[in-house]
């Protein structure tokens, strides 16, 4: 069987600043940029092959996408699925708060305007299921967020609750994942 590839998007300011980024479009930083071109020469040095890099139409996937997509070579394509999570009213809040942490355990509340964690992994695992189709003839590199990555983590892992809302990957960090 296959597998597939995830890469969280490079140093937002919003990261810097601890605050919840979500669904709204925080640019990168220039050390988020220097991030997506190491991790695109990364995926060069270590020989990791892919067929085709998906990433989310949020600015800071999509510019860390286009860096290592020109440095490997590898096309790129955006994928509306790998948007990060709509996290309503805690978007631009810290994401150390404890009301906040409290909320991440609440997988059907969708925190005012925005979208709850069952709605969010619903149109992941859809796409990890197509993929999971084409796995034995492509291989891909998905680029999108850290609520993304928890999705992603859990599809292939069982996890508590507890886990799940505890589960984070660092900027430009590789993860591989195995059908």
């Amino acid at each position: 069987m296959g597998c597939v590839y995830f890469v969280r998007h490079g140093q937002t300011v919003w990261n810097v600043e601890d605050k919840i980024c979500g669904a709204t479009d925080i640019e990168l930083t220039e050390l988020g940029h220097q991030q997506a071109v190491e991790t695109g020469k990364k995926i060069v040095a270590e020989g990791i092959r892919a067929d085709e890099i998906l990433y989310s139409p949020l600015v800071r996937a999509a510019e860390t996408a286009r860096h290592i997509s020109e440095i490997t070579g590898i096309p790129a394509r955006m994928e509306p699925r790998l948007k990060e999570q709509n996290f309503g009213k805690w978007e631009s809040t810290s994401r150390h708060g404890a009301e906040f942490k409290k909320a991440k355990e609440e997988f059907c509340c969708r925190n005012g305007s925005g979208e709850s964690m069952l709605q969010l992994a619903q149109r992941v695992y859809n796409l990890l299921d197509e993929i999971r189709e084409e796995a034995d003839e492509k291989t891909y590199i998905l680029v999108a967020h850290n609520g993304i990555a928890r999705v992603v983590q859990s599809y292939f892992f069982d996890m508590t609750n507890a886990e799940y809302a505890a589960f984070g990957v660092e900027n430009c960090a590789v993860l591989r994942y195995e059908f």
